[in-house]
């Protein structure tokens, strides 16, 4: 998974980041940390093309909500664009990583060392409570709207997920169907796997960038107390 790939310290990071947290009211910066202390990078999501905007923003807002740091997309039939007044801001607060195609989003989470969990109500497999959280870090994969996952996706897929239904529909559309799939898989890992929160040192760096955004005039503030970086 994602770490911060510079040769700096905790330290230096917390030096900046307090400086910064001064500028903030003790309610922000309690939001700020109590949301730091949630995030994970053990789930993950990759959206294959989804192309309505409000779709787009929803995963975002849900991966915010969840405390999920990280969302990839494969935009090979359409481009990724949630819109800016639904999404609210929220993308200053999570990853979001694009990727050229779905091989290639599939390589780079393998190399990661997720397991590609295809969601789809087409194979008959785990459930949101059967699902084995504890076995590895995990990427939920999403389809486009109307087609459902990519055939690509599914063969790729090491393990596939369904939202069991006792109506007449066959499934939920891609927003509900990842609000639901967050929440319960989220709240599972925090209370059945150890170490899913952000390492001491990525948290750190994450800290200071959430800091920068919340601070008008960050850069400068920081240049003025601890010199051009």
């Amino acid at each position: 998974m994602t770490n911060t790939a510079n040769n700096r310290t905790q330290e230096w990071y917390d030096a900046r980041a307090d400086h910064l947290a001064e500028f903030l009211t003790e309610r922000r910066k309690r939001t700020l940390e109590e949301a730091l202390a949630e995030r994970t990078r053990y789930v993950t999501l990759l959206a294959e093309n989804t192309f309505h905007p409000h779709n787009a923003s929803a995963l975002m807002r849900h991966c915010d909500a969840f405390g999920i740091q990280e969302l990839h997309t494969v935009e090979t039939l359409c481009k990724f664009s949630p819109s800016a007044s639904i999404v609210r801001g929220t993308d200053k607060w999570i990853d979001v990583r694009r990727h050229v195609s779905t091989a290639e989003a599939i390589a780079a989470l393998r190399a990661e060392g997720y397991r590609i969990v295809a969601t789809t109500p087409h194979r008959e497999s785990c459930t949101p409570e059967t699902f084995d959280v504890a076995r590895g870090p995990f990427a939920l994969v999403f389809g486009t709207e109307h087609a459902g996952i990519s055939g690509e996706a599914m063969a790729a897929a090491d393990e596939y997920l369904r939202i069991p239904m006792c109506g007449l529909v066959e499934s939920l559309n891609v927003s509900a169907s990842a609000a639901i799939l967050l929440y319960m898989l989220s709240q599972r890992v925090r209370t059945q796997v150890a170490g899913w929160r952000l390492p001491p040192l990525e948290a750190a760096a994450l800290r200071l960038r959430w800091m920068r955004a919340a601070v008008n005039d960050a850069d400068d503030i920081l240049a003025r107390r601890f010199g051009k970086e």
